[in-house]
């Protein structure tokens, strides 16, 4: 469950070459990661195995920066919307016991929701509903580290409305998934947080995941941080709000094990993965998929607060990827690509960080707000201290990092800002593509 106005997949390319178990180097790519802890560009963990055998795991950071508390194999971090891929084996849990079926519509539940008599459940698992994402709004920000009833929330998303017609096309909506967690509640007669500990973390052995409540420290839980000079923490997204689209905690050793089980046959069965994996405009059934080795890998990214994680697995190599982290000032993808490469023994680099610096007054003439015929969002420019922050239209706010005059960077969506102050102008270069600005 993530907000953010410029995101990314993860896509991972490699060329073909033997997996290495035992001989990829270790070392090389320990200086990896001490060089992005040296630079603060990452807090986090990650974790590889093949066939259920750990090959690597690598924890750098503090999980809690005021206390000086390091992250460690077991520090467990929010995953975001990597919960919805348990929400679908739930949904396809009860579907395999004849409790649900794909095709029924949602009215039964959910008679106030526009189009609820056309909406089935394969239409919510496949981002295919309509339903208005409740996230996007402005609003969301104002309310969502507070406790929401099932009614509340409800409310604001049939408040919401729809985006068009049901399975006309496909956009990502945590709505969705909302919706199906309380359906499950209803349909199974218990809590979200029991199901997902009943059917799923108790019979695969998993032993740090579970629906997170209020943040923890002396449980192993992390704080999540956004780079702001320093790491400075993040507010917590109450539990009741994302439920099914983003409340679960977990490691990254737990997530390579969920990746495991469930394409091994140990949640549903090979009929129910089948449909899972089916793509249709991007979207599978809580999956999304991931290039990789001339095969296909299967998993899903997550971002919640200042957390942001990913997994996958890729069914020909058997190979489990998980990345999970409280504090990011780079391109995360970026890391999984070098992690690959290295269990691969593909080349990769140890990057170089090179800093531009600034003081607060060299910030001024970037100042404003910067609206485009090309998109219906505006950037709002200000500063917190000698750092550029950038928020677009009800979303959160991100800092820019300068790698030269007037030029900025946003690496986590690998977005560039270049500013052009005698113009009142700003062309944002995301994906291959340019957006230009003026200040209002």
């Amino acid at each position: 469950m993530t907000k953010a106005i410029l995101t990314t997949i993860l896509f991972l390319t490699l060329s073909q070459l033997g997996f290495s178990q035992t001989n990829f180097d270790k070392a090389k790519l320990d200086s990896y990661f001490q060089a992005l802890e040296q630079n603060d560009k990452f807090m986090g963990s990650v974790a590889v195995s093949k066939d259920g055998e750990m090959l690597y795991t690598k924890s750098i950071g503090y999980a809690d920066v005021e206390n000086n508390v390091e992250a460690t194999e077991e520090t467990k971090y929010r995953i975001g919307s990597i919960t919805k891929t348990f929400t679908a084996v739930l949904v396809m849990k009860a579907v395999e016991e004849k409790m649900l079926n794909l095709s029924q519509t949602i009215n039964k539940w959910f008679p106030s929701i526009a189009n609820s008599s056309k909406i089935t459940l394969e239409h919510l698992l496949g981002h295919r509903s309509g339903i208005h994402n409740f996230t996007d709004d402005e609003e969301y920000l104002t309310y969502n580290t507070q406790s929401k009833t099932e009614q509340e929330l409800v409310g604001i998303i049939t408040n919401g409305g729809s985006d068009f017609e049901p399975d006309s096309k496909a956009e990502y909506s945590n709505s969705n998934f909302v919706l199906l967690s309380y359906i499950l509640e209803k349909t199974f007669e218990k809590p979200y947080s029991e199901l997902v500990q009943e059917h799923i973390v108790e019979p695969i052995g998993l032993t740090d995941t579970y629906v997170f409540r209020n943040l923890d420290i002396a449980n192993n839980e992390a704080k999540s941080y956004k780079f702001l000079n320093t790491w400075k923490v993040e507010p917590e997204t109450d539990a009741s709000i994302p439920l099914g689209a983003g409340a679960i905690t977990s490691t990254p050793i737990d997530l390579t094990r969920f990746a495991d089980a469930l394409f091994t046959g140990k949640l549903v069965t090979p009929e129910s993965l089948e449909i899972m994996k089916i793509i249709k405009d991007v979207y599978g059934k809580g999956l999304f998929q991931f290039p990789f080795y001339e095969n296909i890998g299967y998993g899903h990214t997550g971002g919640i607060d200042g957390f942001s994680s990913v997994y996958t697995y890729f069914p020909e190599s058997k190979v489990s990827y998980a990345l999970t982290s409280n504090g990011t000032h780079i391109n995360n993808n970026d890391i999984s690509v070098a992690v690959l490469n290295a269990m691969y023994n593909k080349p990769y680099e140890i990057p170089s960080f090179k800093s531009y610096s600034l003081t607060t007054e060299d910030l001024d003439p970037y100042l404003g707000v910067y609206a485009s015929s090309q998109i219906p969002i505006k950037i709002t420019i200000t500063k917190e201290g000698a750092t550029l922050i950038a928020q677009g239209t009800g979303q959160p706010a991100f800092p820019l990092e300068a790698t030269e005059k007037d030029t900025f960077k946003f690496d986590q969506a690998g977005a560039k800002f270049e500013f052009n102050p005698s113009e009142n102008a700003m062309i944002l270069f995301q994906g291959g593509g340019q957006i230009l600005f003026s200040k209002e």
